[in-house]
């Protein structure tokens, strides 16, 4: 066993489950370089998990003997579109559809039920210019280790919800769940920098649709990108 782990409520996605974004960095913050991340089942809140495995190779999430999501070291590669710059990301969050329709508004990283410091509330709206969506996001102290620099685990749910919308760019939000995240995160990221989310649609094979999504500092250094595939599931089952 690497560690125990409890999802605490605060993380969730869906109401009764852990944000996929979240859930994966907390499997990815144990690999220097990338990893990517598959989710087996919705990751249960305040259980008793068990993360096994050895070093930076696969990991297993575990609730008894039951698997929640595993885990390997990935080259993730992705053609970054251009960013927009923080002002311009400002100006698309005001065009957020999930302000107005959304499946689940408690989510950790888009919810908009969520209080300011409480959830990441990074609403990733679409840019006039182009294919994108962009957010801003200025990360809080309480996300930060002792040195100050922002939790990988919490870069990982910052490059989770941007992709998603960046599926809907065109239609309401149809209802789908993240499946498998791929992600290179870089460390140094500071508490209350200011910071720019992007995302872009790669994709669809059946009920399989692909995001790319990269988070910048203010400065235009790459934090981190990430490829996503999200499966569309039926909606009348959540």
């Amino acid at each position: 066993m690497i560690e125990s782990i409890v999802i605490d409520r605060r993380y969730r996605g869906p109401p009764e489950s852990g944000n996929g974004g979240y859930v994966c960095g907390l499997l990815g913050r144990h690999y220097e370089d990338g990893a990517v991340v598959t989710l087996r089942k919705p990751p249960p809140l305040g259980a008793e998990l068990t993360l096994a495995g050895h070093g930076a190779g696969r990991l297993r999430l575990l609730e008894g003997d039951e698997l929640v999501a595993e885990s390997e070291p990935a080259v993730v590669e992705l053609e970054i579109p251009e960013p927009p710059d923080f002002e311009t990301a400002v100006a698309a969050s005001r065009r957020y559809i999930g302000f107005a329709d959304h499946h689940f508004g408690g989510c950790f990283v888009c919810g908009p039920d969520r209080a300011e410091g409480d959830g990441l509330r990074i609403f990733a709206g679409g840019v006039a210019s182009g294919d994108l969506v962009a957010a801003p996001w200025i990360p809080g102290a309480d996300l930060a280790n002792d040195e100050g620099n922002v939790g990988p685990e919490f870069l990982w749910a910052a490059l989770d919800c941007p992709g998603y919308f960046a599926l809907h760019t065109d239609r309401s939000p149809s209802l789908m769940l993240l499946g498998r995240f791929a992600a290179h995160v870089e460390p140094g990221l500071r508490a209350g920098d200011r910071c720019t989310v992007i995302g872009w649609d790669l994709g669809r094979d059946g009920r399989k649709h692909f995001a790319g999504t990269a988070l910048f500092a203010e400065s235009g250094g790459l934090v981190g990108r990430a490829r996503a595939t999200w499966i569309a599931v039926d909606q009348t089952l959540w």
